[in-house]
């Protein structure tokens, strides 16, 4: 699972040109879903957002207070083209979770965050929908994070099986390691072979 988090000052989502939902001091967040992704990615994901320290204290000091210490708001956007693979210029979705599968997971994404949180600080955009993002970056400040689950690239994934095969071979060898709101999400009601956001299958090649 990947992140884009912006420290904003205001943001929020248009979908036709009618305003859906906005934010204003706190996190805009685009997040995308890989196919791999498991409930420990979300999870890892929801807590280093929700604890990110972005923000001053009350006396100014910098980089010391998360959005939930500062009361502040998160706007959440599904954003499936951040799982790409570059294919020359061009990039390739297949990374991604399929939409009908990425909704419900996106969904308990959200509610997991506001659970951990307070559920009218949560704001989401439209699934599938296309979206206009308006973003006022602070400072600018930009952090990408992913989950522990690691790149969908097959040639990453060869290279981490290696290493790992390496790892186990040198411990095989030394001594033994010891101690070591409910969901608001709305739907996109057009076409859904549109190829707008959150239509996965159709930005693919076959």
């Amino acid at each position: 699972m990947r992140a884009v988090v912006q420290r904003v000052t205001a943001a929020s989502v248009t979908v036709g040109g009618e305003q859906v939902s906005s934010i204003g001091r706190g996190l805009c967040v685009l997040l995308g879903i890989s196919v791999d992704d498991t409930q420990k990615d979300a999870e890892y994901m929801v807590r280093k957002i929700l604890n990110l320290r972005l923000f001053d204290d009350e006396n100014g000091r910098a980089w010391s207070k998360s959005v939930m210490e500062r009361g502040f708001e998160v706007l959440c956007v599904s954003q499936f083209t951040l799982q790409y693979i570059l294919k020359g210029n061009k990039p390739d979705f297949h990374a991604a979770m399929p939409a009908e599968l990425a909704q419900p997971f996106y969904c308990s994404i959200l509610e997991n965050m506001r659970t951990s949180y307070k559920p009218e600080m949560i704001k989401d955009g439209v699934f599938g929908a296309y979206m206009q993002l308006h973003i006022q970056n602070d400072g600018p400040v930009t952090i990408e994070l992913t989950s522990p689950t690691g790149p969908a690239d097959p040639r990453q994934l060869s290279k981490q099986e290696k290493l790992q095969q390496r790892k186990e071979k040198t411990r095989s060898k030394g001594p033994s390691e010891s101690g070591r709101e409910k969901c608001s999400l709305r739907s996109k009601q057009d076409n859904a072979s549109s190829g707008e956001e959150g239509d996965v299958s159709s930005e693919r090649e076959p």
